[in-house]
């Protein structure tokens, strides 16, 4: 017979149920060190810029190089710097010793008045060459031209339109070479126009005009017409916005 006491004997005490485990919970430092931490904000002067950042110092500066604030070289250097810009820090001390309107690069709040005139592509950079060989060859537009450029022509023909250009440099000079061939040369009616070509069996017209502005550019126009022809005239009705602008006070 089994002697062994019963669970249901009264004369033993009970047996305590089991606890149950849990898992030890996190003091809030601890916590706090397993969560990922937010990334540092970027200064502004390390944002990058857009190509509508770098026209708008480049603008500043061209106004003051005609205002006489810079001249050719600190100019050239300036304009170089600010179409090389990666960041505002490298854009903001181009202008910082300069009278000029303030350059500012925060952005309008959502409901403020945007401006009526839509801003402008920027300005393409191009080879200071043009050539025309048994074809055509232009350039026009919205451009930025430096102070030579170069136009050959052999048994084809060269357009080149200054009236929508960028003008980086107040003088530039262009070179024609036309033989059997022709070019054409467009400029804004608000710049001084000069011209010294040879026309040899073949014509060199330039239409020589004077700028009432004597801060606007001067384009040269030089070269030879061997069995070809160079024409090179202002169009009316098209002018040089820096300096309308300028001349204006518009923004």
């Amino acid at each position: 017979m089994d002697n062994s006491p019963s669970h249901d004997d009264p004369g033993q005490p009970p047996v305590p149920a089991p606890v149950p485990m849990t898992k030890p919970e996190l003091k809030p430092d601890a916590r706090a060190e397993t969560a990922p931490r937010p990334h540092a904000p970027v200064a502004e002067a390390e944002l990058r810029v857009s190509d509508a950042d770098r026209e708008k110092v480049a603008e500043l500066l061209r106004d003051a190089y005609a205002e006489g604030r810079l001249d050719a070289d600190e100019h050239a250097e300036r304009i170089e710097a600010a179409y090389a810009a990666k960041t505002f820090g490298d854009l903001v001390p181009l202008t910082r010793d300069l009278p000029a309107r303030p350059l500012s690069f925060e952005k309008q709040p959502l409901d403020a008045p945007q401006a009526t005139r839509p801003p402008q592509p920027p300005a393409r950079q191009e080879s200071p060459t043009v050539v025309a060989i048994f074809g055509g060859a232009s350039r026009k537009g919205r451009w930025r031209v430096g102070s030579h450029l170069s136009a050959f022509a052999a048994f084809g023909g060269v357009e080149i339109d200054l009236t929508d250009a960028v003008f980086e440099s107040p003088e530039v000079e262009i070179t024609v070479t036309a033989i059997f061939g022709g070019v054409e040369v467009r400029v804004p009616e608000n710049v001084s126009l000069q011209g010294s070509g040879v026309g040899i069996f073949g014509g060199f017209d330039v239409r020589e005009q004077t700028a009432a502005d004597p801060y606007a550019p001067v384009v040269r126009v030089k070269g030879l017409a061997l069995f070809g022809g160079c024409e090179a005239k202002p169009r009316r009705g098209k002018k040089l916005k820096e300096w309308v602008r300028r001349q204006l006070g518009a923004d």
